[in-house]
């Protein structure tokens, strides 16, 4: 026996997720398609490059009065 062997420690949060998804295998499927509808989205390259045309540029310090 190793002196230094220690049982792997899994919290309770880790637990409950890796018992959450025994059960329900389609759950990550299910995730997937939720990520899909407000993450993977295409962008389009134009509207991008109005709004990085678009933007001001900010001054140097912009905590400083106009008049000192």
């Amino acid at each position: 026996m190793n002196i230094f062997y220690r049982p792997k420690y899994q919290s309770d949060a880790t637990q409950f997720i890796n018992e959450l998804k025994a059960k329900n295998p389609e759950l990550a499927e299910k995730q997937s398609q939720g990520r899909a509808l407000l993450w993977n989205k295409t962008l389009d390259r134009d509207i991008l490059a109005e709004f990085e045309a678009a933007k001001v540029s900010q001054k140097p310090y912009v905590y400083q009065t106009a008049a000192q």
